[in-house]
């Protein structure tokens, strides 16, 4: 009963953000049709971007790896890369947790324990929700309050919030119930070590900076006149990227990210700018996305192994 109360909690925030997208989009096609856009392609700055963009793929392969091992479970990195970046392609179903399924199925065929990929998938999920609100809040907390005066309040709250909400999670008792929502197999094993969950807290916050400074790239090397602060592109990358996860019922979060992303974006850029480097994003996401999947799905004979 209480996991059906969850499941409706987040269809109904996810409905809420699908609107609030929609919206946002809606109400500028008219601004969007009557500026005019003078963009310019720098390949270098795009490599870069892409390039810092599977670096912290890398770092988080490593986290999730690290959770693994913690749990007396064993994966060479090959391995480990290869379950993370092609299980990442199910955020693009419906349901979102495609991808943690993906995890738990290839994990098992590795020879590990699926509850042991489930629960440390979860692990990972919740604290990259939680250092990405508090990195968004932080980022964003001056832009976003000359936009609109008066919500330092609300982000502060975010922001002491999230940092409780991770922190929180080293707290074994608190750690045991999350599991036990997400992955009730999980029930009875041991935890974590802290040390684990400590990389993975590190490893998720620089992560989103990462993500971020890769935008900040992005602009430069198509829109090098827009001059897009970095801070404001670590901030608008996060939330926007938050935003479509949570809307569980849009795949990859498709319109819902592009929409809160030119909302946050469109004053300092304008809103023709601000649409097309949200476009331009979800494309090199997508790229890089693939990019990274494609080696394992290319070369299948090297299969997935626990070390001996």
């Amino acid at each position: 009963m209480r996991s059906r109360w969850i499941r409706l909690a987040q269809t109904l925030v996810g409905l809420a953000i699908v609107g609030f997208a929609a919206r946002a989009l809606i109400g500028n096609s008219q601004q969007l049709r009557s500026q005019s856009l003078d963009w310019q392609l720098h390949l270098g700055w795009l490599i870069l971007s892409l390039g810092l963009t599977w670096s912290m793929y890398f770092l988080l392969v490593l986290a999730w790896r690290s959770v693994l091992q913690s749990w007396g479970q064993q994966l060479d990195l090959w391995s480990a890369a290869r379950i993370w970046t092609v299980s990442s392609l199910g955020k693009y179903i419906p349901g979102k947790m495609w991808a943690v399924a993906g995890m738990a199925l290839l994990s098992q065929r590795a020879g590990v324990a699926p509850w042991a990929a489930t629960g440390s998938a979860i692990i990972m999920q919740v604290l990259a929700i939680g250092t990405g609100a508090a990195v968004a809040g932080l980022a964003g907390v001056q832009t976003i309050e000359a936009a609109k005066p008066g919500v330092r309040a609300g982000l502060v709250l975010i922001v002491v919030g999230s940092l409780v909400a991770v922190g929180l999670l080293l707290w074994p008792p608190l750690l045991s119930r999350v599991l036990r929502l997400g992955a009730p197999e999980t029930a009875g094993r041991r935890q974590p070590t802290e040390r684990s969950l400590l990389l993975g807290i590190a490893t998720n916050t620089t992560a989103w900076l990462g993500y971020g400074v890769a935008l900040w790239f992005l602009a430069r090397g198509l829109l090098p006149q827009a001059h897009l602060d970095l801070r404001l592109a670590v901030a608008a990358f996060t939330a926007s990227y938050l935003a479509g996860f949570l809307a569980l019922l849009v795949p990859g979060g498709i319109g819902v990210r592009e929409g809160l992303f030119i909302l946050m974006l469109q004053q300092p850029l304008g809103v023709a700018a601000a649409t097309f480097l949200a476009l331009a994003s979800r494309l090199l996401l997508t790229v890089a996305e693939l990019g990274a999947a494609v080696p394992f799905l290319v070369f299948p004979r090297r299969q997935a192994r626990v070390p001996s």
